[in-house]
């Protein structure tokens, strides 16, 4: 059995992973990722990259049933999924291509295959070969996540699915349930909903974006009924029947029980760190209850020289978090190995973005205004409204608002959270702000050009410092 030699051993080739080799590697460390299946990971291959591609087709097609409106029409418009599908796996493909480049680019080694940690500093690695070992002085494990699934939903990829196999899935189905209301069963619900599929979401908790605002979520409710998409909020489901002509799946709500039936059930009910069977135990790693890797600033573990990164930490499961925490990861084994002396920097989990890509689309950061209140801030909210905006409206897209916690008493941003066209491109400014412990007051004086998108991050600003312009 082969064994080769590291500085570094990332385990797992995700937006995390590769994101630290490469930092790692520019310090000058010998780097190896292991990598069971693409780089990239979930995000370029089954997630982020390929959803994306599909939510664009979305939009597209539901800009062409407004045809009326730019002075276009069809007399038999006919939608094929099977194309959508087939440009996001090209899309997927090509990303993932990118991210092989970059790791030849900066000389790191990828191994493919399983692998599973003997000790803090040794790695055995199944190939489609045969067993390599890899010792390494520092080791990164990030496995990432696996979505959740009810115990009476077995995923077949056939009548009940889950974001991987929906992303293979080639065909429109007439009805579909989306079981939880996160991120993914929005997005997924948005991409059927305009290819005619009759979408019902169904939500456990009070109310649907259960982790958002509640005006977010009173908003997204709202802006899915008017488009025909059917949201369910405090619904408990009790059971499911499979059947060769769809799902029913039993729900109650409110002390009264049902049944709905559908072609298809897509699971978006959370997720489960990838921790079991990979040797944490033999290292020495703990975990704690819920399964989730603890590190410290640094996503150092309790062993010395492994660190953790990405969703099997606890944190934010979002890709760009991952990438963050991979750097600091990485610019911290350098600092210990004498290659790095500059800043190490800690990430503002308050700072950080979180983005649902539905049509609205949603962005936040930050506390909502119940957790402002319940932390014991006295609070400032301010609210703009899309509609009130010019190029909103001249886009023919002006659902939602943005809006904005601040502290009463010294003027800090608590939270920023956004419904509406493009968002997600306009948290950002924010989250600078945040980062720079700038104030609203600080925003408003900025000047954004006109007419943009962006003019609304000013607006909402003067309405904290109670000098809004425009409404």
């Amino acid at each position: 059995m082969a064994t080769q030699t590291f500085d570094l051993a990332v385990l797992g080739g995700g937006p995390g992973g590769y994101v630290a080799a490469i930092r790692a590697s520019q310090l000058g460390l010998k780097v190896a990722v292991i990598e069971q299946e693409n780089i990239g990971g979930v995000c370029v291959n089954w997630g982020c990259i390929p959803t994306k591609a599909l939510l664009h087709n979305a939009e597209v097609i539901e800009n062409v049933k407004e045809g009326n409106i730019y002075g276009f029409s069809f007399d038999n418009l006919k939608l094929d999924y099977s194309v959508a599908q087939k440009r996001s796996r090209e899309v997927s493909n090509r990303m993932m291509k990118g991210g092989e480049f970059l790791m030849k680019k900066n000389k790191i080694q990828v191994i493919y295959g399983t692998g599973q940690l003997t000790s803090p500093t040794t790695l055995n690695v199944q190939t489609k070969t045969g067993e390599e070992t890899v010792e390494a002085k520092y080791i990164i494990v990030a496995t990432g996540a696996k979505p959740r699934t009810l115990p009476f939903l077995p995923v077949d990829g056939k009548r009940v699915f889950t974001y991987r196999q929906l992303l293979e899935y080639t065909q429109t189905p007439k009805s579909m349930i989306v079981v939880g209301s996160g991120a993914i069963g929005m997005e997924f619900a948005t991409v059927f909903h305009a290819y005619g599929t009759q979408v019902t979401v169904l939500e456990v908790l009070p109310r649907i974006l259960p982790n958002e605002d509640e005006d977010i979520s009173t908003e997204m409710a709202r802006a899915f009924s008017k488009k025909g998409i059917k949201t369910m909020a405090g619904v408990k489901v009790d059971g499911a029947t499979i059947g060769d002509d769809g799902v029913t799946i039993n729900i109650s709500a409110n002390g009264q029980a049902q049944s709905l039936k559908a072609d298809i059930v897509l699971q978006s009910v959370g997720i489960a760190p990838l921790t079991e069977g990979i040797g944490l135990d033999k290292a020495g790693v703990a975990v704690n209850e819920r399964g989730f890797i603890p590190v410290d600033d640094t996503l150092k573990t309790n062993v010395a020289n492994v660190y953790a990164i990405g969703d099997l930490t606890g944190k934010l499961a979002l890709a760009h978090v991952a990438s963050a925490q991979g750097i600091i990861a990485a610019e911290a084994i350098g600092a210990q190995m004498g290659k790095f002396s500059g800043h190490l920097n800690k990430l503002n989990y308050d700072a950080i973005p979180r983005c649902t890509y539905s049509h609205p689309e949603v962005a936040s950061m930050g506390l909502t205004e119940a957790q402002a209140k319940d932390k014991g801030f006295s609070v400032k909210v301010s609210k703009f409204p899309f509609q009130a905006n010019g190029k909103a409206v001249s886009l023919n897209d002006y659902t939602g608002f943005i809006k904005v916690i601040a502290d009463a008493k010294f003027g800090e941003i608590l939270g920023v959270h956004l419904i509406g066209p493009r968002v997600t491109e306009l948290l950002p400014e924010y989250v600078l702000a945040k980062n720079q412990e700038m104030t609203a007051e600080q925003i408003m004086h900025s000047v954004h050009a006109h007419p943009t998108l962006t003019e609304v991050l000013g607006e909402v600003a003067e309405g904290i410092e109670g000098l809004p312009i425009h409404i």
